[in-house]
């Protein structure tokens, strides 16, 4: 992206901030439509001083460390937590943790994003039923570079009051992941001993 006159970047830093404002405080996860808002109320038409993606994470990290404080921070190690109990539950399919919950930038209203990995994505469902735990299957599509999109099965379930949304992918989908939505590049992903570790190193910040 080339770089615009000053007032043009001022412009786009603002619509960052206010993009990431809207997510923060409306629910919205899409950072498209978090954008045409933040564009729509400052009255611009200019697709060029829209800022991308990245900067809105940029924009949205800053805007809780300003004004998400504790709540912030208790809010994210819940539903760190709870992705921890759900991967645990779920050991058997070598889940991962990946979405705005791993970054940090996740608000109260974002679910938790696991990837998981099968031979048969019933498996998961039946799995799932054993636990006793009701389940909606849905279709989730990733993206694979810029012009290949695959469609995977998933599942949506509530876990100690937190909405966890698995993706279910065959066994080698553990090799390459799908590009995030953020910056285009392949998803991060760690396992349920990682986020243990993250868990650990948080827990003398949330004690002070």
């Amino acid at each position: 992206m080339k770089k615009l006159p000053p007032r043009a970047e001022n412009l786009r830093r603002a619509l960052a901030q206010e993009a990431a404002r809207i997510m923060a405080e409306h629910g919205i996860r899409d950072y498209l439509t978090a954008k045409r808002k933040a564009a729509e109320r400052f009255g611009v038409t200019d697709g060029n001083v829209l800022p991308r993606n990245t900067e809105i994470e940029d924009a949205l990290a800053e805007y809780q460390r300003l004004f998400g404080g504790s709540r912030h921070d208790e809010t994210l190690a819940a539903q760190r937590n709870v992705a921890l109990s759900a991967m645990q539950l779920l050991s058997e399919f070598e889940p991962r943790l990946v979405g705005s919950v791993l970054s940090g930038t996740a608000t109260e209203h974002n679910d938790i994003q696991l990837h998981l990995f099968a031979e048969r994505a019933e498996s998961i469902t039946f799995r799932l039923m054993d636990l006793g735990i009701d389940h909606e299957v849905v279709e989730r599509r990733m993206r694979y570079g810029t012009d290949r999109v695959v469609a995977y099965p998933g599942v949506h379930f509530e876990l100690e009051d937190h909405v966890v949304d698995a993706t279910v992918f065959p066994v080698d989908g553990i090799r390459q992941a799908p590009v995030s939505p953020v910056d285009g590049k392949p998803m991060r992903r760690i396992d349920a001993a990682e986020l243990e570790v993250l868990l650990d190193m948080e827990e003398p910040t949330r004690a002070q």
